[in-house]
């Protein structure tokens, strides 16, 4: 009988902040696909994103480590962070192929991540290194794409980092954030027009 193989999933974005919607999702990947682990990994700078900068990076980290506390399964880290811009996700994938080469490797995206797929940097490659887990809402529309297989996961939630970025302390952010993002949120006064 084969040995069943740890199924590692990777996520990752900015983080900017990190949000329920992001741990729900990365929650129902991990039970609805049978994952043993999900890495969360907050970016430098996105390829796709290359206008702002985002909040410093200490912060962000600390932000996805407060988040994920409490979930056995998930964990934090700091490879791209530490990686010169962009942030190539075949090169995240490739660090992780090495650190777990006998594991089957996922990477976890939304649809409109999963629609520019063909234009992100040495794809062919990326898709050789991982299998996708593509999370959609019920108006999102997939391409599908014959050389790229994915697993797709329907499902909604209403957070958005833009909004919280925008209204750190309105009742929706409060909602949508981990109290104690909220907490390091207000304490190190991220996101207002007064910052430490």
């Amino acid at each position: 009988m084969p040995v069943q193989k740890t199924k590692i999933c990777l996520i990752g974005g900015t983080f900017d902040p990190i949000h329920l919607g992001h741990t729900y999702i990365a929650a129902e990947a991990k039970r609805r696909c049978s994952l043993d682990k999900v890495i969360f990994l907050p970016c430098k700078q996105s390829p796709h994103k290359m206008g702002g900068s985002p909040t410093a990076d200490a912060h962000r980290l600390a932000m996805c480590q407060l988040a994920t506390q409490g979930f056995e399964w998930a964990e934090v880290d700091d490879f791209d962070l530490c990686s010169p811009p962009p942030s190539y996700s075949w090169r995240t994938a490739e660090h992780f192929k090495t650190l777990y080469p006998t594991a089957e490797l996922y990477w976890l995206m939304g649809t409109d991540q999963w629609n520019s797929l063909p234009r992100w940097n040495k794809t062919d490659h990326f898709a050789s290194l991982v299998k996708f887990i593509v999370y959609t809402r019920n108006q999102d529309k997939p391409q599908e794409y014959e050389q790229y297989q994915c697993t797709l996961l329907q499902g909604i939630h209403p957070a958005s980092a833009t909004a919280i970025r925008n209204h750190p302390k309105s009742a929706s952010s409060v909602a949508w954030l981990n109290p104690a993002v909220q907490q390091y949120i207000l304490k190190n006064k991220l996101y207002s027009a007064d910052p430490p």
